[in-house]
């Protein structure tokens, strides 16, 4: 078996913040915009932060620019900082991340990295408050592309920065809690696999057409299986 590369969501998929970023992200535009509910109709589910913000000024009747985005992605990246610090009943590492990390973390044919809609230093406040940090060697974010559909193949030339080979499209899984991760997997020919820890169940990632579906990654024989190509659906 060849060398594997897994790309993993982080929000919902490896960790709950418990809505830190939400609350720092309504935070940073109140600030820049005195709108309180500046972020109350935008989606975030599987969204980057660059496009989170774009459909923001939209609602809000301003246009982006890269120096409004500057401001406001430093304003966040602070605010990020003290939320996630809070307490909050719903914070948590998804079922059966931590093991599941440190067992993949351990194979030579396995590559860990990251492909959020998360900024770069927005995930690793996220992950280091959860200390998942340290498992991931890379990743592809929103400092990349704003549009995730371009994130795999980011992932992918890093892979090949690092190790100095390239790597197939097959050997590429996306893992994810949304249609989008499932959505942003196909274009690249990357494998898509959905974990119903999020937003939306079981049922409606289904319909997304992912190659593997999980309730979540605590059924790690169910998981290492998969990397041996079985259960697909």
């Amino acid at each position: 078996m060849g060398m594997k590369l897994l790309l993993f969501d982080v929000d919902l998929t490896l960790i709950n913040s418990g809505g830190a970023g939400r609350r720092a992200m309504s935070r940073a535009f109140t600030e820049l915009f005195g709108n309180t509910n500046g972020l109350h109709k935008v989606s975030f589910a599987g969204r980057t932060d660059p496009a989170i913000l774009r459909e923001a000024l939209e609602h809000h009747g301003d246009e982006w620019s890269e120096v409004i985005q500057e401001a406001f992605k430093r304003r966040y990246l602070e605010y990020l900082v003290h939320e996630i610090a809070r307490n909050h009943e719903d914070k948590h590492v998804e079922p059966g991340v931590e093991p599941l990390l440190d067992t993949l973390n351990q194979r030579s044919d396995i590559t860990l990295a990251l492909l959020t809609g998360n900024w770069r230093a927005g995930a690793r406040t996220k992950l280091e408050h959860f200390s998942l940090w340290h498992y991931f060697e890379f990743g592809a974010f929103a400092d990349d592309a704003w549009i995730r559909n371009e994130l795999p193949a980011v992932a992918a030339s890093r892979f090949e920065e690092n190790s100095g080979h390239g790597i197939a499209p097959e050997n590429v899984y996306v893992i994810g809690d949304t249609p989008r991760d499932v959505a942003c997997a196909q274009p690249f020919g990357a494998r898509s696999v959905a974990v119903a820890t999020g937003l939306y169940s079981y049922s409606q990632l289904k319909a997304a057409n992912p190659d593997f579906l999980y309730h979540d990654l605590s059924n790690m024989n169910a998981f290492l299986n998969m990397l041996e190509g079985k259960n697909e659906i």
